[in-house]
């Protein structure tokens, strides 16, 4: 097998959702060494680990428990890195409305301390961040109208979201987003750093325990497996494309293997317009799979949500040659299957953590 040349990746929250699945890509690639720096704060984080290091050879995956918002200890993990994958975060909006301050500090100052300690170390890192759609607001811009089970576009010609849509921060946690997103480009106009930010839309695979604020898809999937009541906040319209993770996971390294024209750029990543559902026809869709009707409760919609949000990947299609492969259906599929491998463990693999557990519908 050929080797790449020795890479050193540091993938901050690598523990977490998106950064197990690079990971878990990246200790497959030869001559790559992993460092996970991550807090270990999330449900899950310390299975996934225990995954991540079944897969590991001698020496290749380094974890360090540590937090963006301490400086010299993000300073420390970098110094030696030849590429950087920035995923720590503080995730919710609900929770940067109820303490901005807090949710500043992780995705603002921890991405300014990711920044400079790759630009201190001298070394000018590949650096990918993953922003998020959030940073474009609430999108009043676009008329909306009803067909169905969900919302479209009135335009005909629309075919999602660019990088050209003006930013329009709506929320604390789209103010500290948008904030890191534009710091994470200006270092590669101001200091030469070969930066690139993925402004990204829903998620979803293997590996993801969802919450209602983060993961819906897979929160919706678990919560009907497990008959827990699915909060839905207005009328239950709202379009999302939905990108599988290992999509995802793909574009990230061709971003890096096309350097020379994706650096300093900024790509709306997601699952496009073959790829949008609403959140009432998931829910259809999850009903029809797992045969159990899901328990609703309505809510009022909260404020800053978009009612549509579709990405525009042409620009990354463009310029890698990248397309979203996985089917809405295919995602469902790859989480039911991770769900049912959680069944079939005993809690006991949860370390004590019965919240994950709970969240997930696990009884030991």
């Amino acid at each position: 097998m050929k080797v790449d040349t020795a890479r050193t990746a540091v993938i901050t929250g690598g523990a977490g959702f998106i950064g197990s699945n690079l990971a878990e890509r990246l200790l497959a690639t030869a001559g790559v060494k992993v460092r996970i720096f991550d807090n270990l704060s999330r449900a899950g984080v310390v299975r996934n680990l225990d995954w991540l290091r079944s897969k590991a050879g001698d020496n290749n995956l380094e974890v360090i428990e540590g937090d963006v918002r301490d400086a010299q200890a993000v300073k420390k993990a970098i110094a030696d890195a030849t590429e950087v994958y920035h995923f720590a975060a503080q995730v919710a909006v609900t929770t940067s409305v109820e303490d901005p301050a807090g949710d500043f500090q992780v995705n603002a100052q921890g991405t300014l301390n990711v920044l400079e300690a790759a630009r201190l170390s001298g070394r000018k890192p590949f650096l990918l961040f993953t922003s998020t759609n959030k940073v474009y607001g609430a999108l009043e811009r676009l008329e909306v109208v009803t067909t169905g089970a969900q919302y479209r576009v009135r335009e005909q010609s629309f075919r999602g979201v660019t990088e050209d849509e003006p930013l329009d921060f709506h929320s604390p946690y789209g103010c500290s987003k948008g904030t890191a997103d534009q710091y994470v480009r200006d270092y590669a106009r101001i200091y030469g750093l070969p930066t690139v930010v993925f402004r990204m839309s829903c998620i979803a695979g293997p590996r993801q325990f969802g919450t209602e604020d983060q993961g819906w898809v897979a929160h919706f999937l678990y919560s009907v497996l497990a008959g827990k009541r699915i909060a839905i906040y207005g009328d239950g319209f709202q379009v999302r494309d939905i990108l599988h993770v290992h999509d995802l996971i793909d574009a990230m390294l061709l971003a890096r293997k096309h350097l020379r024209t994706t650096r300093g750029q900024i790509y709306n990543i997601g699952g496009g317009m073959d790829r949008a559902v609403s959140i009432l026809e998931m829910l259809r869709a999850i009903e029809k799979r797992t045969g159990k009707k899901p328990l609703l409760e309505n809510r009022a919609v909260r404020p800053g949500d978009q009612p549509l949000y579709i990405s525009n990947t042409a620009k990354m299609e463009h310029d890698t040659g990248w397309s979203a492969r996985r089917s809405v259906a295919d995602i469902l599929t790859d989480i039911h299957a991770f769900w049912r491998q959680i069944q079939s463990d005993s809690e006991t693999r949860y370390e004590g953590n019965t919240s994950q557990a709970a969240a997930l519908g696990v009884v030991a």
